[in-house]
C-alpha cells in the first residue's frame, strides 16, 4: 500500500514563509511526478506546483516568483517552499503523487495525501 503523508501547514502572516513536505511510502516501481494542489473554501481544488522525474516543472501563475518545487527522488519526497504569502493562499494543500506500482504499469496511478492546511492571516 503506497501512501502520501504531508507535514509543514500551519498559520502565518502575509509575507512570511511556510515549507511544505510531502513523503511517499510504500512499494512501487517509480515515480512519475509529484506535485502540491490546493482548496480553498468553496472553491475548486487547483494545481500549485508539480516536478517530473526529470526535474521539470510547472507552477500556478498565481505563485509564480514565490512558491518554489523541490524533490528528493531517492527519498520519495517533495517540497514546497511558499515565501511571501498572501491571504489568498490560504487553503487546504494536497499532496499529489503519478506512480507506476510495478515496471509493467502501463498508467501511472494517482495518490493523494490527507491535505494540510495553510493559513495566511494577521
Amino acid at each position: 500500500q503506497v501512501q502520501l503523508v504531508e507535514s509543514g501547514g500551519g498559520l502565518v502572516q502575509p509575507g512570511g514563509s511556510l515549507r511544505l513536505f510531502c513523503a511517499a511510502s510504500g512499494t512501487m516501481f517509480s515515480i512519475d511526478s509529484m506535485g502540491w494542489y490546493r482548496q480553498a473554501p468553496g472553491k475548486q481544488r487547483e494545481l500549485v506546483a508539480v516536478i517530473t522525474s526529470s526535474g521539470s516543472t510547472n507552477y500556478a501563475d498565481s505563485v509564480k516568483g514565490r512558491i518554489a518545487i523541490s524533490r528528493d527522488g531517492p527519498k520519495n519526497t517533495v517540497y514546497l517552499q511558499m515565501n511571501s504569502l498572501k491571504p489568498e493562499d490560504t487553503a487546504d494543500y494536497y499532496c499529489n503523487a503519478e506512480i507506476r506500482r510495478t515496471r509493467y504499469s502501463l498508467f501511472p496511478l494517482t495518490l493523494w495525501g490527507q491535505g494540510t492546511q495553510v493559513t495566511v492571516s494577521s
